[in-house]
């Protein structure tokens, strides 16, 4: 008879599992570090949360004790009044993240391929991974993504397709002709997903509707979230609007309350906070062209064309980007390594407030001409 109480046979996982490395997020604390930490490294709202969804927020209080709306119904006809679609295509998640890991789930298993671009988002292949399919990563030209490449990598195997747009880290971003050339070229049974969680940013004329794009393209969904531009990275909200067949299947795959009351109020709320979001994305024009201004003077640093709320900066050698990040962590100030993106030159800055940009663009001037 086997002993059941001392077998020490462990649970295991499938193989596939052990192959994942661990997400990295970027830094929020200097170890012994006493002074108030600049943290520039989540790409993270430089102006907070609307005062509109933290009022709600708090107002919320009284009803933590109640299940919230598992199917977001008004979190979801708010966002298609708000930009007049339907909201039975919209489906509401615990951040992007979520979202990402569904489509994956539910789309992809052992043996398929899922394509992301070279310097894509690091949730992509982990997704992949995550439920056995392979994560073909296809090199891109000049830090952009490259849409040709990424047609010409499809198989009958690739079941997904993953484009950020704009890219993070690299801050690049694929035009409306780029994507729906890439859309007229890949099969109608391969899903492009396409990550606009910092649309709201974006101000150049040539960017895609994706909106759009999904209405005319069953295969093609769009996602978006409420950590960027609305602040609410804490509450881990996001959304993606669909055709309905795939929005009936995320229903069935998520669970019943997936998004927490208090995130759905804060997010009603934003989405009422018009000025909020002018404020932001004025703030973030103003700072993006005074950092491209001032870092075009400096000759032992480059900063990469960007249209969010973050520039990836290249300090030209490992060495020199190894001392440019212990320069700002003695000045108590965290931007994100990008050694997990094999972009060992670089490191990523999220726009601040004014007094933590001004405190950059200081001690660049001081140390990188």
């Amino acid at each position: 008879m086997t002993d059941i109480k001392n077998n020490k046979i462990s649970p295991i996982p499938h193989n596939y599992i052990s192959q994942i490395e661990n997400y990295v997020p970027g830094k929020a604390k200097i170890v012994g570090n006493q002074s108030e930490v600049i943290k520039l490294s989540s790409n993270e709202n430089a102006l907070g949360a609307s005062k509109k969804a933290i009022a709600g927020y708090i107002d919320h209080a009284h009803d933590l004790y109640r299940y919230a709306d598992g199917s977001c119904l008004l979190l979801r006809k708010k966002l298609a009044q708000k930009n007049n679609i339907d909201y039975q295509r919209i489906v509401c998640s615990a951040g992007s993240d979520e979202l990402i890991a569904l489509l994956t789930s539910s789309y992809a298993g052992v043996g398929d391929e899922v394509i992301y671009s070279q310097y894509g988002f690091l949730m992509y292949p982990i997704s992949a991974q995550r439920v056995g399919a392979i994560a073909i990563k296809v090199e891109e030209q000049n830090l952009k993504c490259d849409v040709k490449a990424i047609a010409k990598a499809v198989t009958n195997k690739t079941k997904i397709i993953f484009i950020a747009n704009p890219n993070n880290p690299t801050g690049s971003y694929l035009n409306s002709d780029e994507i729906k050339w890439l859309i007229a070229n890949i099969p109608k049974h391969v899903l492009l997903i396409l990550d606009h969680a910092y649309e709201e940013y974006v101000k150049v004329n040539d960017y895609p509707d994706a909106l759009k794009l999904v209405s005319e393209n069953s295969n093609v969904v769009m996602l978006r979230t409420f950590s960027k531009i609305y602040g609410l990275a804490s509450l881990r909200i996001g959304w993606c609007y669909c055709s309905e067949q795939i929005a009936e299947v995320l229903n069935k795959v998520r669970g019943p309350f997936n998004v927490s009351g208090p995130a759905q109020i804060g997010a009603l709320c934003s989405l009422d906070d018009d000025e909020f979001v002018e404020k932001s994305i004025s703030h973030n024009q103003k700072w993006l062209e005074i950092y491209f201004a001032k870092i075009s003077c400096l000759n032992k640093v480059k900063a990469y064309p960007a249209i969010a709320n973050f520039i990836l900066l290249d300090f030209f050698s490992q060495l020199n980007c190894q001392k440019a990040q212990e320069l700002f962590l003695q000045n108590s100030i965290i931007l994100r390594e990008m050694k997990a993106y094999g972009l060992d030159n670089c490191l990523r800055l999220t726009i601040g407030n004014d007094q933590e940009n001004s405190k950059v663009l200081s001690i660049l001037a001081e140390n990188f001409q």
